[in-house]
């Protein structure tokens, strides 16, 4: 309440000093002969099929809420191509060009959420060359978090780890050979921080679906969950085969070249995101848009997780990058806090770019459920208020209502024009 009376005051403040005018506010008499009708429809502009709320007021004024673009509602400000200027949209359009292909060793299933955000590459291609036809569970969505709700044995896990359950439910309904699935505690080494470990939840995570969802025990799917690291390649695919090998009959120089494409597929969506980008601030720059760093984790990009904002940002003129499209252009420094997770120092270095610039600005998506953000919002909100730049915090999990987020982006670029500073 209190971001959006910040909001509202900069904005009648900014409208009046470039058109000063008297004030709109209804008077008693108006008051008394106010009326206004609302309904409720389904867009069928896309997929989305958002729920629209149609506020219609006195003389044909309209107000409409609920929508995720402006597709319909303000076509003249729609996006025809959103990865241009955004980059989860990029991101999004890039996973799903990963499509099966026939394979004569099975059908394996891979779950689209934590970790496989952004090692899909790297184990589509694997299994992909090893023969096997890869299934991929779709994009999340409510329905999805319901078909697993029952099987979630706590309510304090962070939203993307409960959507983890529908996941898996949807691979077993779709009958697949086999579920993949390994834990890891370690990421890649991208020398950013002190360490390179994944999260608990993303490195243990199947330790819980394992324990908890009866249908992967039945015997019917068989579910491999072994533990692995991507960190070092070579022992990666003696690792790798030993696994595999357990219920799958492969050659190691199979494997060896099946690590070896999957690692080349993973850099080439590396760069792919770099180049992107690069894009995106030029269109941004030429078009004298203000370009956000949407800092958080690679499952972020899902929708269901990030609830649209990316897509709400691109509605208010702003363009959107993520967190390891700029990390790479900011070289490594000592923390105050102890710098030992792979996705939390990206997220540090790119803070500390945004600094560098002044038309980019940084909004950290965080989860209620995650104890480790308690540390990296106190730690990037030192690093920009630092430098005079503005820390804005979204809280993501399973509320999906937008309004509260419209005001504080709203207010925070608003803000920005009138030179704010924290």
């Amino acid at each position: 309440g209190l971001m959006g009376a910040y909001g509202c005051a900069l904005h009648a403040l900014q409208q009046h000093r470039r058109a000063p005018r008297m004030t709109t506010t209804l008077d008693n008499d108006r008051l008394a002969g106010f009326s206004y009708r609302s309904r409720t429809i389904h867009c069928k502009g896309c997929t989305n099929a958002c729920l629209l709320t149609i506020n219609t007021f006195d003389g044909d004024r309209r107000l409409v809420s609920g929508n995720k673009c402006d597709r319909i509602v303000n076509p003249a400000t729609y996006i025809k191509k959103p990865e241009t200027l955004n980059l989860y949209a990029f991101k999004q359009q890039y996973l799903a060009s990963l499509t099966p292909q026939k394979g004569g060793r099975g059908r394996i299933g891979l779950p689209l959420q934590l970790s496989f955000y952004e090692l899909l590459p790297f184990w589509h291609t694997v299994f992909t060359t090893l023969g096997f036809e890869v299934v991929t569970s779709p994009p999340s969505d409510w329905d999805l978090y319901l078909a697993g709700q029952s099987t979630i044995p706590s309510d304090t896990v962070c939203y993307p780890a409960k959507l983890m359950h529908g996941h898996i439910d949807y691979l077993l309904k779709a009958e697949v050979d086999a579920i993949f699935y390994p834990g890891s505690s370690y990421n890649i080494d991208e020398q950013k921080g002190d360490n390179h470990f994944n999260c608990p939840v993303v490195a243990y995570y199947p330790e819980v679906l394992k324990h908890n969802i009866e249908a992967l025990n039945d015997g019917s799917t068989l579910f491999i969950t072994d533990y692995l690291s991507l960190a070092d390649r070579r022992f990666l695919t003696k690792r790798l085969h030993k696994i595999l090998n357990e219920h799958y009959l492969l050659s190691r120089s199979e494997v060896r070249q099946a690590c070896a494409d999957g690692f080349a597929a993973l850099s080439a969506y590396q760069s792919a995101i770099r180049r992107q980008g690069e894009l995106i601030i030029r269109n941004a720059r030429s078009r004298n848009w203000p370009i956000i760093v949407l800092v958080g984790r690679p499952y972020h990009v899902d929708g269901e997780v990030n609830h649209g904002i990316d897509a709400l940002l691109l509605q208010n003129n702003t363009a959107v990058l993520t967190e390891d499209a700029v990390a790479h252009l900011a070289q490594k420094r000592k923390r105050k806090v102890l710098n030992q997770w792979t996705y939390h120092a990206r997220m540090y270095d790119a803070a500390r770019w945004a600094t560098t610039q002044n038309d980019v600005e940084v909004i950290q998506l965080i989860s209620f459920g995650c104890g480790l953000d308690a540390v990296t919002s106190d730690e990037i909100r030192d690093i920009l208020h630092e430098k005079g730049k503005i820390y804005t915090q979204i809280k993501i999990d399973e509320i999906a209502n937008l309004g509260a987020v419209k005001i504080r982006i709203r207010s925070l670029l608003s803000a920005l024009e009138q030179g704010g500073r924290p």
